[in-house]
Formats: structure tokens, sequence, C-alpha cells
């Protein structure tokens, strides 16, 4: 409705009534396609709100489906058909120890990497062992990698172990990896296809070191440690390896090598100096295959259905039926013949790197977080259903802190009750601090241990951002040492920080050598001479004192038994297994596409990116191991 005062306007406001009557010509436009555009709002609000129902309905209705699948699936005995074989398909990563349906969450979270718990593949090798039905394994080798030489061995060690109960193992593959062959040489017939290759050459790692670019971009790493090869550091304040840091690479590389030689020579019945020459004379990998032959590596050059023929001849079945098989998901949930009858010993596993606080959403991987294994050790120590406490240590190490409240959580456990430490790939550092309190050390042959020091490593930007940025920096303090950090970082004159800085590490390093010394019945001289941050691995360190006996998780088991004095008992695995939707929630956590991208790109540079990334999260004072333990 038009205001009557208009109406009154004399002559002369014509064109004040012209603009008027086009403003509200206007307004009443915008009006009009307000309430097209609210129509509009309305209808694609409402359309978005009913497509979100409609996708949070249907992927209820997939959770519950999977759940009530899963549920039924892990309460579900698989039994185990005559005649058949255990297919063991070396194809992904292999852990320690894998959560629950991985491969499922891992194609969710978009990740093309296959993770397997070593856990999960030893229990089922135990069980194909004590099963009637099942007459062999077919080791079919693919892209393998694994965490560590000590997670291969126990794997092939519980291979050999199966072979004396009479039954067979064959191994095929397009291509043989160093480390899948190890293991697969094991098999009683080792098989290759007519076109393949094997890689046999020897170990060996390319240390890598930053300083000549960080000089050039001005950045420098202060480093303050003790032990003359705690080497961490010196990929970012060296140009080479240090003679030190050599000698301990060089020392545990040989001791692998000399039992992978070990083990092939046994199996294949081919002198380790002779395997040895081999690697030495000439690049395996490019051979022709008929020269593995020769070299006595394979047995015969096959396609993939002559190996069914063998294996079908082996089972004693006719050409035209199909071979029964039992995958590792399969026999996973096949039942155990053992009772669960007896007094309970608690298996603790401690894997990755030791942290203050949960890391994982940075590093993409899982951790030991100082308060949560503290607390869960000081649970079974009032658990008065666990007898004894075996705790499976898989770790480089980290932060000292950490690492020192773990070490007293497992003191005052073993107060109470039997602990015994089984050391897995590593357990070095921080990952040796944690098991040094333990009644008694196992470690498996190949297992790399000790590197008992301590360092500090700060960055510091003053050339990049002074002297090449012309960016200053002027403070204002009450006392002294206020901005003691930013002086670290951003000063060129921090000699004194440094000072302080390596007091601290000294006080660290002599609380880690008091522990070792506690916990080995050891003077502190004599830890201090075997320590300085060196590397050992387990063959060399059983002889030193570092560990009690060489022997994998069950000769762990058996020995917590005895210092509990049980004869009968069942074991009982902490902390629990996360289910397949927490694992989900847990890989989304922790970490992006890009993230997943970066690991394969990066492969173990991955690691270090991923420290310097977090390191203003981590406790300044570190022990850990120098580099990484990932082999394929």
């Amino acid at each position: 409705m038009i205001p009557t005062r208009i109406l009154t306007f004399e002559s002369k406001n014509k064109s004040a009534i012209i603009l008027y009557f086009t403003h509200l010509f206007v307004s009443l436009q915008r009006i009009h396609n307000y309430k097209i555009n609210m129509k509009d709002f309305l209808k694609y609000t409402f359309a978005t709100v009913t497509g979100i129902i409609i996708f949070a309905l249907v992927v209820g209705m997939i959770c519950v489906i999977s759940l009530v699948g899963m549920a039924a699936s892990s309460s579900a005995t698989v039994n185990v058909k005559d005649n058949s074989v255990f297919v063991m398909k070396l194809n992904g990563l292999v852990n320690e120890r894998a959560n629950e349906d991985m491969g499922m969450i891992s194609m969710f979270a978009g990740n093309d990497i296959n993770v397997l718990g070593l856990d999960d593949i030893l229990a089922s090798v135990g069980k194909a062992k004590e099963n009637d039905e099942i007459k062999g394994i077919y080791i079919e080798a693919g892209a393998v990698e694994f965490d560590s030489y000590a997670t291969a061995q126990a794997l092939r060690d519980a291979l050999a172990d199966f072979k004396k109960s009479g039954k067979w193992i064959v191994a095929y593959g397009d291509e043989y990896m160093q480390m899948s062959y190890w293991l697969a040489s094991v098999a009683d017939e080792v098989y290759l296809s007519p076109l393949g290759m094997l890689d046999f050459k020897g170990l060996g790692r390319k240390a890598e070191y930053d300083t000549g670019l960080l000089d050039k971009i001005g950045v420098k790493y202060q480093a303050v440690r003790v032990g003359k090869y705690k080497s961490y550091v010196e990929s970012r304040t060296r140009k080479d390896m240090s003679p030190e840091d050599r000698e301990q690479r060089l020392a545990y590389m040989q001791g692998v090598w000399n039992r992978m030689l070990k083990d092939i020579s046994e199996s294949r019945k081919v002198s380790a100096e002779a395997l040895n020459q081999l690697a030495n004379d000439s690049i395996v990998a490019f051979a022709d295959p008929q020269d593995y032959i020769k070299a006595k590596l394979v047995d015969k050059l096959i396609y993939p259905d002559e190996l069914k023929t063998i294996i079908k001849k082996k089972l004693a079945i006719d050409d035209d039926k199909d071979i029964p098989q039992m995958m590792l998901s399969e026999m996973t949930s096949v039942k155990s013949t053992k009772k669960d009858d007896g007094e309970k010993i608690a298996i603790y596993y401690a894997v990755g790197e030791i942290n203050d606080t949960d890391l994982s959403s940075f590093t993409g991987s899982e951790s030991i977080v100082g308060n949560t294994m503290s607390e869960d050790l000081n649970k079974l120590a009032d658990d008065e259903d666990v007898k004894a406490v075996v705790i499976r240590v898989n770790s480089p190490g980290g932060s000292a802190v950490a690492s020192e409240k773990i070490w007293r959580a497992v003191k005052q456990l073993k107060a109470k009750k039997p602990v015994v430490v089984s050391m897995g790939g590593v357990a070095a550092s921080g990952g040796y601090m944690i098991s040094a309190g333990a009644d008694y050390i196992f470690a498996e042959p190949t297992t790399i241990t000790g590197s008992i020091g301590i360092f500090g490593l700060i960055p510091n930007f003053n050339g990049l951002l002074t002297d090449k940025l012309g960016i200053t920096f002027d403070d204002v303090t009450t006392n002294t040492y206020t901005n003691y950090m930013e002086n670290l970082v951003l000063s060129k004159e921090n000699s004194k920080e440094l000072q302080f800085m390596q007091s601290y590490v000294d006080r660290g390093y002599d609380k880690f050598l008091t522990i070792v010394a506690d916990g080995r019945k050891m003077k502190k001289e004599q830890v201090n001479e075997i320590a300085q941050g060196r590397v050992w691995l387990a063959t060399d360190a059983l002889p030193i004192k570092l560990v009690d006996k060489l022997g994998s998780l069950d000769d762990a088991v058996k020995k917590a038994a005895e210092l509990a004095k049980l004869d009968d008992y069942y074991t009982a695995t902490y902390p629990a297994k996360s289910n397949w939707f927490d694992t989900l929630m847990e890989q989304e956590k922790k970490g992006s596409y890009l993230d997943a991208e970066l690991r394969n790109i990066l492969g173990d540079h991955y690691n270090e990116w991923v420290f310097l990334r977090t390191i203003n999260k981590r406790n300044k004072l570190q022990a850990r191991l120098p580099f990484s333990t990932r082999v394929k």
C-alpha cells in the first residue's frame, strides 16, 4: 500500500516522487526475487537434508549388517575340510600385531597396503600343525615387507617347526624378493615361474645426510647426546657416516646375513660359503632363471597350472577335483585344540615408538603412550587372576621420560608377580629401558637391542630467518633464561643454553645406566662400557648380559609359567585388539590420503619426516633407535 502522504506532494517534488516510486519498484522486485530464492533455498536445503538422512540410514544399515556378520564370524568356528591346504599369501606388510579386519579397514580408509599380524600368522601355523585335516602349507611369494628381520625369522622358525609334524610345505612365486626367499627357502620344494626372478644380494642400507641441504637454506641442527654410537642426530649434523655408526650397522647386518645364509644353507643343502660367493659374483636378480636351478636356489621352473597338478598329487586327489584350501582369514577362526584351563598368563604387546601423548594422528601408526601402558600394567598387577605377565616389546624407543614411567610400572608389577620380556624385531633405546626391569629377557636371534643412550635435537633457524631473509629479533625478559627455547631455535649465540641442555641429557643417560645396572645386576661402569648408544644384535647382546636367552614368545611364556610355578596355564593378550569400527575411526584419525601417499613415496624417510613434523610435540629427551628396521 502506498503511503497517503505521497499524494499531498506538490508538483515541484515530482522528481522526488519518481525517485520514491523507482525505489519502491526495486524493493518490490527484490522481495519477489527473495521469495523465489527462498523457495530455491528451501528446496535445495530439503534435498540436502533428505540426502544426508538417506546416506545415514544406508551407512547405518551397512554398519549393522557388517557388525552382525562380523560378530557371527568371530564367534563361529570354521570347520576344516579333510585333505586341506593352508594357503599363505605373502603380500603386504607383516607387523607384530594387526587389528581385526585390517584388510577391510584399509580398503575403507583408502589404504592399499594389506597389513598382516605376526601373531595371527604364527597362531594359524600352529593350528595347521596340530590339525589332522590340513596336510600341508602352500606359500605364495608376493610383494611382502616385514617390520623387522626378527619378524621374518619368527615366521620362518614357525614353518620349520611345522615341518617336524611330517607335513609338507611348497613355495611358488613369480618373483622372490630377498626376505620372501629367506622365508620360502624353508619349504620342501621351491618353484619359480619360467620368466621369474630371485633377488639375492646381501644386506645393506644407504643412510641419508641432509646437512648439506640444511646449510644451503640456513638451518642448523644442534645435537646434544651421550654415547658415541648414538647416531640418530648424525643425519642432520654430518655429511657422512661416522666410524662408530658404520661399525654398529655393519656388525648387526653381518650378523643377520650370516643367520640368513645358515638357514638357507641348511634348507637348500648348499654351503653358506657358496651362497655368499653367489651374492658377491653377480647380480642374481638379473640371472637366467635356469641359473637358479644350477645354484640350487629353486627346484624347478613351472607354470601355475603345473603347480596345481603337483599339489593334487600330494593330496592324492583327481585332476578334475578342486583343492580344499584354507586362507589366513579362515585359519584365524579355526578353533585350537589347546584348552583354556589352569591359571592365566597375560601377554602384553608393547609395539611402536614411545611417546608422552598419543601422536597417532600425526605419525599414522600405533605407538606406546607412557601413561596408558603404565596404567595397564598397574591393572595387571592388581588382577588376581593373572599369575604372570609376558611383555612383548617391539619398539625403537622414543621419549626417555615416558620410557622411565613404563620402567617403573614394570618394576612395580614385578614386585607382585613374575614378569618376562619377549623382544620382537627391535627393543632398543627406550624399548630396552622398559625391558630392563623384568625378571628375565628373551630375544629373537635377529632382534636389534641395546642403544643405551640419550639425545636431544633442536633446529636453529637463525641462518635462514636472519642471514637470508633479514628477519631480526629482540626481546625483553624478567630473567636471564626466560626465552631459553626461543634462543635455542632463533639465536646465533646460545652456547649457555646448550650447556644446560647437555647437562640435562647427561643426567638422563646416568639414570638410564642406573636402570639397566639395577635390572641386569651389573655395575654402572660395566653398563657404560657396552652402552654409549651402541646397537647390538641379540646374538651379540647375549654374552654381554643385555638379554638372558635367545628364544621365541612361546619360550618366554614357558619361562613365565616356570617362575610362577604353574603346571596348567593359558594365555590372554592385552591390550585388546580394536574392533572393526574403532579401527576404521582410528585409521581416519591417523592421517589423510596425502599422508598415505607420502608414506608410499618416502618409504623409510617418511618416519624421518614425521619426526621433524612433530618435533615440537615430543619430549626434549629422546632415547630412540637411529634407523628404520623395516625390510622387504
